[in-house]
């Protein structure tokens, strides 16, 4: 009875798009919080070891938060099994390690709009990986039409619409290593969808954001790191950060399980919007965001996302 009911609400239609937008608002806000965490624990933009310190902070609780969520939603608690260990390190090294060593330093080198929308990329690098690495599925005109809309839209924003400008708007440590965190995200997608037919999805991501920030934590104060409490609000700041991938990740799962994936998936498409919202308003980045190069950009991935994702409605035949 409590399974149906359950069944019942989150596959209502406004129950699935606003829990959706909620799971995105969060996404989004990650760009601006990393780059406010920056100024709250002074870190600099050439500080690297104290940005991974940051971010194994953060990822660390995020993990112990995912462990205690899906302890309670299964309600036992999640042990992650012997045998499933080398799964939670090797998404440990993709999904919390590479990716966001390659996100935070992106952050310090490049707006939060642009991050928003290059991020983005994560969606189409992973069809790419599962037709031709991990041959799950097959490449369609959907899918491919999708992807070079999506694609499309990071080189309108990284070129600042202009081609012959293109080499001059891409930054190593900026663009460069947002493109970089996308791929290592999409990988580690790729490597869920393996591992989960081993192991709980949840046990895995809960395990594998807290080995992964540990590693970070000892990583960021073995070069050297260093955390400077400059406001009050740091450490909540810093809760709410690691309850941006536990809460969000949490939640998006339960969408998953009680509808159908497409219909959950294209409602991704408000991630990048509402990341480049958010970055205008709390990072002061109006006049980047309303720029007619950012919103050509920003519709191109939307839509790519939305192409990519959208529910195709299954032929029936008449008897």
């Amino acid at each position: 009875m409590t399974n149906n009911t359950e069944k019942t609400i989150w596959s209502r239609l406004p129950i699935l798009v606003i829990s959706a937008f909620f799971c995105c608002l969060l996404w989004g806000s990650a760009s601006p919080a990393i780059k406010i965490g920056y100024e709250m624990f002074n870190i600099g933009a050439g500080d690297t070891p104290s940005r991974i310190l940051f971010a194994g902070c953060r990822f660390a609780i995020a993990g112990i938060m995912v462990i205690i969520f899906g302890s309670l939603l299964s309600r036992k608690f999640l042990k992650l099994q012997v045998s499933t260990v080398k799964y939670a390190l090797v998404l440990a090294c993709f999904q919390t390690i590479l990716q966001y060593i390659f996100f935070y330093m992106a952050l310090a080198h490049t707006s939060g709009v642009r991050g928003s929308i290059i991020n983005a990329a994560g969606t189409f690098f992973s069809i790419l990986l599962a037709v031709y690495v991990f041959h799950y599925e097959k490449m369609t005109l959907r899918k491919a039409l999708g992807s070079l809309l999506g694609f499309a839209g990071v080189v309108v924003i990284v070129s600042a619409g202009s081609f012959s400008s293109l080499s001059g708007n891409i930054s190593l440590q900026g663009e460069g290593a947002m493109i970089a965190a996308a791929l290592a995200n999409a990988a580690s997608g790729c490597f869920i969808k393996k591992f989960s037919a081993k192991e709980n999805p949840v046990t895995l991501s809960g395990y594998q954001f807290f080995i992964g920030g540990i590693a970070m934590i000892v990583i960021g104060l073995a070069c050297g790191g260093h955390l400077q409490i400059m406001s009050s609000y740091s450490i909540p700041l810093l809760i709410y950060m690691a309850f941006i991938s536990a809460g969000a990740y949490t939640l998006w799962g339960i969408l998953l399980k009680y509808n159908p994936v497409s219909h959950v998936t294209v409602l991704g498409f408000m991630n990048p919007v509402l990341g480049v919202i958010l970055s205008a308003i709390f990072l002061h980045e109006g006049n980047e965001a309303m720029n007619v190069i950012t919103l050509a950009a920003l519709v191109l991935v939307a839509l790519g996302i939305y192409v990519v994702n959208r529910p195709i409605k299954e032929k029936t035949k008449e008897n």
